[in-house]
């Protein structure tokens, strides 16, 4: 029930960087849950570009892989998507969410926001 909160979007121009955070309120860290980041342009469906299992290890969608890296603060519980090299095609709505490990259910997602990429 508690949310996710996302922050760090915001305009940038193309080659830029941006470093996306999602803060869990009261979330337990817990190495049963996954986490990954999604995003979603205007007319195109959501996407999953990155993904964190309990044991850290990283996977990317093709689009973003070498340019965009996530962590997690077990401490902390924020999640963060550092993206490097951003081009204008990288210009969505970027949401976080978390899930339990082996399964495919998304549990918790964030509000979003918004990173545009000018050329």
């Amino acid at each position: 029930q508690a949310p996710l909160v996302e922050s760090g979007g915001g305009s940038v121009q193309a080659g830029g960087s941006l470093r996306l955070s999602c803060l869990a309120h009261g979330y337990p860290s817990n190495w049963a849950y996954c986490h990954g980041w999604f995003r979603q342009r205007p007319g195109y469906e959501r996407e999953e570009i990155a993904d964190i299992d309990n044991r850290q290890r990283p996977t990317y969608a093709n689009s973003v892989k070498g340019r965009f890296t996530i962590s997690k603060d077990y401490v902390k519980n924020i999640l963060y998507l550092q993206m490097n090299n951003l081009k204008p095609e990288d210009t969505a709505m970027y949401y976080c969410a978390a899930r339990r490990c082996g399964e495919t259910t998304w549990l918790r997602w964030g509000q979003g926001t918004q990173v545009t990429v000018s050329p």
